[in-house]
């Protein structure tokens, strides 16, 4: 990723509607698995700044192992006291076969060119245990790409059939696929695919503030979606594909 992303999205992450939202749906899409399953170690391949990291052990309680190869990210990491860090390639685990409960990758198989995400995927498969879970975010639809799919150096976005396949090449077993950020889609089309061709501007990080209202009403849309994939259903198209899937014991 993009070196200079990073300090904004340590500035954006703890109360940025799009990251509380999509922190909310990624819950209510993973905690039905959860039951009756007991959780000791959890690895966050791509971690960033190692936030998520953070929050998954102050409020579940995991012992969360943060890992990235990017270094501006993991200092910015130190510097909140996130513990456990690791600067690693997600390609090359330097962790043993079946060591982690759950393994996460929120926004990273999208920095690989198509037909490269097999082998971070294979390295994922790797270090789950038997039975362990498999949690992956990734940008979805190649139509919704922007200035800041640009700048963060995206390289691909997904479809949740090309998302599926490759998935159960690595022996995962999947779960639960849904889209995300639904609702907001047609404001997504409208903003990537005339707005920003209009004005022709450079690419732009997208990770910035806006007014408190509508920072609020952009909210209750992904607090909505939360509810109804909290439900066990699932979105047909949105910018944001999310994935439960669980190593074959």
């Amino acid at each position: 990723m993009n070196p200079a992303e990073f300090a904004n999205i340590a500035a954006a992450e703890k109360r940025l509607w799009w990251y509380r939202g999509m922190r909310r749906i990624l819950f209510g899409v993973l905690d039905p698995w959860l039951r009756g399953r007991q959780v000791r170690r959890v690895l966050e391949a791509g971690c960033g700044t190692g936030y998520f990291a953070r929050v998954l052990a102050q409020e579940r309680g995991w012992a969360v192992y943060p890992s990235d190869i990017a270094w501006e990210g993991l200092s910015i990491g130190r510097g909140m006291g996130v513990e456990r860090l690791s600067q690693a390639d997600v390609r090359a685990l330097p962790f043993r076969s079946g060591a982690f409960d759950i393994v996460s990758a929120v926004d990273v198989l999208e920095h690989f060119a198509p037909g490269e995400e097999s082998r971070p995927l294979s390295e994922l498969a790797r270090v789950l245990s038997p039975g362990g879970l498999l949690v992956l975010r990734t940008p979805a639809l190649e139509a919704l790409r922007s200035r800041h799919s640009q700048f963060v150096l995206e390289r691909q976005r997904f479809t949740r059939g090309r998302l599926l396949g490759a998935i159960r090449e690595c022996g995962i077993r999947v779960r639960r696929c849904t889209y995300a950020s639904f609702l907001l889609l047609p404001v997504a089309l409208l903003k990537f695919r005339l707005w920003e061709p209009l004005l022709g501007r450079p690419p732009a990080s997208g990770v910035t503030p806006v007014a408190g209202w509508l920072d609020s009403l952009l909210y209750s849309c992904l607090w909505a979606e939360s509810a109804w994939l909290g439900r066990g259903l699932n979105f047909p198209a949105g910018q944001t594909l999310i994935v439960i899937g669980e190593k074959s014991a």
